[in-house]
């Protein structure tokens, strides 16, 4: 694609879309006026139509004689699947044919273009279409009439509306009115169709009917005259009521007889221990037992008056005293003959009961009797009334079905609430809204085709996210680009009087080309991959890797020189320097690249631990190949990391883990494969914004990357770059600065291993 390389990915430039667009703009105005122009010619010629409309509510409708039950006969007519099936029959093929004929409508030109036709069809003629005149006018018009006719429920309602279109505004208003008419009266007459088969053939089943109640019911008088089952008022046998009686005269009996043993038997035991009877209901009830205790208390009264001043034994006294003795003895001979009463009283309530119970066990046995004839004299009752229902069930319906046939009395189970009428204007074709699609369409598909057009010739497309390749960042001195795949020479920006010197050459996308001490080499891959900036982790951590081969790393002849940097100004800051440089600028974001290896990155963790001590809220995010941070600080290669962040594995808080040393915090490499967290590299932005918000200090350690991938990192972002350079040479740290600064970073911090400074810093680089 022009514009872009072959490995790099594409963003969409729309500004070269709407360049492409605008240089055509006049033959897509030109195109879309003349589009304009056809389309209104095309739609003004055309005939119009008018369309109009009918409806008709479906609803369940009497005579109103006939009550709630022909109400609810209709009732099945009021759901959504019969208002359906009253739509199709709107558009049955006998009404149709019926309309067509009563309307002449074979007459009319619209409804038989073929028959009309000048000039044969061509595709007729070649054999391609069936010659429509084949068939009878009848069909050609009803087929011709479906195409303009339209009958469709309304949603949400019993209303069934009926559209007809057609060259004359007239008829079309006509026919649906007729069509509704029609179908009036067509269901008008299949109920009075439907009551008149009723009437003819409930009549002679009505006589069947009849005859069989009259047998039915002469089978029971007879059988009950038969066995004697002859029934009191209450529709029950007299066995039957006799043994009721009987047995409700021997409850009362029986009652009577333990209620007089009862009281003879209070009576008795009174009188056996001497007490006294006046408690006795039976006994003070009695008028003789009243008239002689009322006797007895005059005596009393008599002698305690002469008790008061005559002697006890003068004779008016011993007289009273006898007096009351006499009363005493009637009073108990009163009420041993209360007793003899009460004790005749049970005897003859026994003597009922003994003969009630004969009379009943004689009942019983002739109940028993009875009850073997009723089995049968029930049976037949149950058959007579079963046919009396029937016979009163079939003459309902005849009298309801003779009422009926009346026309006025079986009005149709549908009324026309909305009438057509004359359209005023034709509803096809709409000129200016086809005017206006059209031209609106014609601009649409030119602009598209030109889009499209720019899209696949790579015109309107640029590399993506912004990336720029390191060779056409400005330099001092021109370079010589290198292929893609190889090595990028890049120039080292110095004093214009220094004395040229040898090229210094670096590997694109690749490790530095400084020999590493055997100590701190390792196979972790550089952000190489335009798509992301977490490198391949294909060593796992702790593992000693083979030396890299020297004959990777050989640069190709560039076209100018590079003048040397001298050592001497070339300034490197320990450790705590560099921590007091940070403290006293407050960045969030800092950028730590180790080229020499896992010696750099453990000393960026040194920095994060030093920070930390100093009471800042630190996080150290691991994207070196080799691990070595997650190894020094989570002492676990199997935590979960950014890694596992990246490819969505794992929760953004499962991913932060604390030094096991210090108060910073570490998100280790991850588990996860690298190579999918590399196609959701574009997720790390955001990532480190998350963290910068939530720390004082992220320290992103990214082994030895390239500058390429330090730019998709950095993204243009406010960030402290530090070039981790521990052990290394003057020389080695010369040319990593050199390289850094030609790449568009010439304020990188150099921080050293030591943890004091080693070298006069100036400028920027002072702590």
């Amino acid at each position: 694609m022009a514009g872009v390389s072959g490995n790099q990915d594409a963003d969409i430039d729309l500004g070269q879309l709407f360049s492409a667009v605008w240089e055509k703009r006049r033959r897509i105005l030109l195109t879309t006026a003349l589009a304009a122009v056809a389309a209104f010619a095309v739609s003004s010629l055309m005939s119009p139509y008018y369309k109009a409309e009918s409806r008709l509510v479906i609803e369940a409708r009497g005579a109103g004689l006939a009550g709630d039950g022909a109400q609810g006969a209709n009732d099945g007519l009021l759901d959504a699947s019969n208002v359906a099936s009253q739509a199709q029959i709107l558009q049955s093929a006998d009404l149709i044919r019926a309309i067509a004929r009563e309307m002449n409508l074979g007459a009319r030109k619209e409804f038989d273009p073929d028959a009309y036709a000048l000039l044969p069809d061509p595709l007729v003629l070649v054999g391609l279409k069936p010659d429509p005149l084949d068939l009878p006018a009848e069909d050609r018009i009803l087929k011709t009439f479906r195409e303009r006719l339209q009958v469709y429920p309304v949603e949400g309602s019993r209303v069934i509306a009926i559209e007809f279109s057609s060259k004359d505004p007239k008829l079309a208003a006509a026919i649906p009115n007729r069509l509704a008419a029609a179908y009036l009266a067509l269901q008008s007459d299949a109920k009075r169709d439907t009551h008149s088969d009723a009437t003819r053939w409930l009549q002679p089943e009505i006589e069947t009917l009849r005859a069989r109640v009259e047998a039915a019911e002469k089978k029971v008088a007879d059988y009950r005259a038969a066995h004697g089952l002859f029934q009191s008022g209450d529709n029950t046998s007299f066995t039957t009521k006799q043994l009721a009686d009987m047995s409700a005269e021997l409850a009362k009996v029986r009652s009577d007889r333990a209620s007089a043993e009862a009281r003879a038997g209070n009576v008795r035991a009174a009188l056996a221990a001497g007490r006294g009877t006046d408690t006795l209901s039976d006994v003070v009830g009695s008028a003789m037992i009243q008239r002689l205790k009322e006797s007895e208390a005059g005596l009393r009264s008599q002698i305690a008056d002469a008790s008061t001043t005559l002697m006890e034994g003068h004779p008016r006294l011993k007289a009273l005293r006898a007096q009351l003795a006499g009363i005493g003895q009637q009073i108990e001979a009163e009420t041993r003959k209360i007793l003899a009463s009460l004790e005749g009283e049970a005897t003859v309530a026994r003597l009922r009961e003994q003969q009630l119970m004969q009379q009943l066990g004689s009942l019983q046995a002739e109940s028993s009797r009875s009850d073997e004839g009723e089995v049968g004299l029930r049976a037949l009752e149950r058959e007579a009334a079963a046919e009396r229902q029937l016979l009163e069930t079939y003459l309902a319906r005849y009298r309801e079905a003779a009422s009926r046939i009346d026309v006025q009395s079986t009005p149709a189970d549908a009324r026309i609430v909305s009438t057509a009428i004359e359209p005023p204007e034709p509803y096809f074709p709409k000129v200016i809204p086809i005017t206006i699609v059209a031209a609106l369409a014609a601009f649409v598909v030119q602009v598209i085709v030109l889009i499209l057009m720019a899209l696949f010739s790579g015109r309107a497309l640029r590399p993506a996210g912004g990336e720029i390749d390191v060779s056409s960042v400005p330099r001092s001195n021109p370079v010589s680009a290198a292929p893609p795949e190889e090595m990028t020479p890049v120039a080292a920006v110095l004093p214009e009087t220094q004395t040229p010197g040898p090229v210094i050459e670096t590997p694109r996308l690749g490790p530095s080309l400084t020999p590493q001490p055997e100590s701190v080499r390792t196979t972790a891959q550089p952000l190489d991959d335009a798509n992301a900036i977490i490198p391949s982790l294909e060593t796992p951590p702790g593992a000693t890797p083979p030396p890299p081969d020297e004959a990777a790393f050989e640069a190709p002849a560039v076209s100018a020189p590079v003048p040397p940097v001298p050592s001497a100004a070339v300034p490197a800051l320990g450790i705590e320097a560099v921590r007091d440089y940070l403290l006293r600028r407050r960045d969030a974001l800092v950028i730590s690249v180790s080229p020499q290896g896992d010696a750099g990155s453990a000393a960026a963790v040194m920095l994060a631990r030093a920070l930390a001590a100093r009471r800042r809220s630190v996080v150290l995010v691991d994207l070196t190949g080799s691990a070595c941070p997650t190894g020094l600080m989570a002492g676990d290669a199997r935590l979960a990391g950014i890694t596992d962040l990246l490819c969505g594995e794992a929760a953004f808080g499962d991913t932060i883990h604390p030094d096991r040393l210090s108060e910073a915090h570490v998100i280790p490499q991850g588990t996860a494969d690298a190579a999918e967290a590399m196609r959701a590299a574009d997720r790390l932005t955001m990532i480190i914004d998350a963290l910068t918000g939530a720390y004082e200090i992220v320290l992103v350690e990214c082994g030895p990357a390239d500058v390429r991938a330090l730019e998709r990192l950095m993204r243009g972002s406010h960030a402290e770059l530090i070039l981790s350079l521990s052990g290394a040479s003057e020389d080695v740290i010369a040319e990593t600065v050199a390289r850094f600064a030609a790449a568009g970073y010439p304020d990188a911090l150099v921080m050293t291993g030591g943890t004091h400074l080693t070298g006069t810093p100036h400028g920027r680089h002072a702590a």
